[in-house]
């Protein structure tokens, strides 16, 4: 954990218990009921209870404060984000070092942050965590996390990492699933690297874990041409798409039978190349990684089933556009809305600025 610096009120809601007790923008909380504050989880954590005595520094003064909170009342208050811990990890495949310049500078960051994991389900290798960042996840019960696996052979997912150093990810997951840590995990699938026995292997260390390894999802490479590092990598084809998905859909029969839970899941996008259809929806459980792209389509498709459809005024006239990979499942949709009087056309873009 770092020195306690405390954390910036960015706004505080008219009306609430902050601004009634006199919270400010751009005030430091330093403390909530004696414990100290380094940043928004910690205002969450500690700012839970009916009463809160703050300390806040203003300027150059430093104020006491006391919030009286209604139960399941919130406190009103907007925290600044706090600085994202970078990756230091040199990963084969990263996307952020794939881009091409002139992009917005928030693209270019690299983010290795567990709360970040926590807080927005970013993914994470648990290769920088400190032993004090690790009692505090324990302590302050952040679960679940996201996590980036790849590998668990150490050789070939510390290859994939650039990181020769990289601690056993295997060792790390067991200190999280003895403390009851949840965790997702994510295989960026590399053909010639952690594909075929490999990640049949990785498949079943991971899942020695569960539940506290809740799922396991398995997403091909990105790719663009704008890459100079080596050594060179190559797309997942069709071909890599049908054995992963093999691999995977013989763990999830093994699976469903054992706990009525899938537990890894094939990204979208690798049936979309592997030109099969998807699972039911029900066999994707509660959606564990959706925001991975694991479920999104066969989602959709639900919905677009499901949704009524009203009578469209026939002056109104509908243009909409989408990627390539998703444009024959949008067809589906817009050919229902058509046979309702829809007048509505979709264009499919090619994606061509990342090559």
């Amino acid at each position: 954990m770092h020195k306690n610096q405390g954390a910036e009120v960015e706004a505080v809601r008219p009306g609430s218990p902050a601004e009634v007790a006199g919270i400010a923008a751009g005030d430091i909380i330093l403390s909530i009921n004696g414990h100290p504050v380094n940043d928004v989880i910690d205002v969450l954590f500690y700012g839970n209870e009916g009463e809160l005595d703050a300390v806040v520094r203003r300027k150059d003064r430093k104020l006491s404060m006391r919030l009286s909170l209604k139960e399941g009342a919130n406190a009103g208050i907007e925290m600044k984000p706090f600085k994202v811990r970078v990756c230091r990890n040199k990963c084969l495949f990263c996307f952020v070092s794939q881009l091409p310049k002139g992009l917005r500078k928030t693209l270019y960051i690299k983010d290795e942050d567990y709360r970040m994991s926590f807080l927005y389900g970013n993914y994470i290798t648990l290769t920088n965590l400190t032993p004090q960042e690790k009692k505090r996840i324990v302590e302050q019960r952040l679960s679940p996390l996201y996590l980036s696996i790849h590998s668990t052979d150490g050789a070939v997912r510390n290859a994939l990492l650039g990181a020769p150093k990289a601690p056993d990810v295997l060792k790390e997951i067991t200190f999280f699933k003895e403390h009851k840590i949840r965790m997702h995990c994510q295989i960026v699938l590399c053909p010639g690297y952690n594909d075929g026995g490999n990640l049949q292997q990785t498949i079943r260390d991971l899942y020695k874990f569960y539940p506290y390894v809740a799922s396991v999802a398995v997403v091909p490479v990105g790719l663009t041409t704008h890459r100079k590092s080596a050594p060179k990598l190559r797309p997942v084809e069709k071909d890599d798409a049908l054995t992963a998905l093999g691999i995977i859909e013989s763990f999830q029969k093994r699976f469903r039978k054992r706990h009525g839970d899938s537990i890894v899941y094939g990204a979208d996008e690798l049936y979309i190349k592997a030109d099969l259809p998807f699972p039911p929806l029900e066999e994707y459980g509660e959606l564990p990684q959706i925001e991975n792209g694991v479920g999104l389509t066969p989602l959709f498709l639900r919905h677009a089933r499901r949704t009524k459809i009203p009578p469209f005024e026939k002056q109104q006239r509908f243009l909409t556009f989408t990627g390539t990979s998703f444009y024959p499942f949008l067809l589906r949709f817009l050919d229902r809305l058509k046979k309702a009087g829809a007048n509505i056309e979709a264009a499919a873009v090619e994606n061509s600025f990342f090559g």
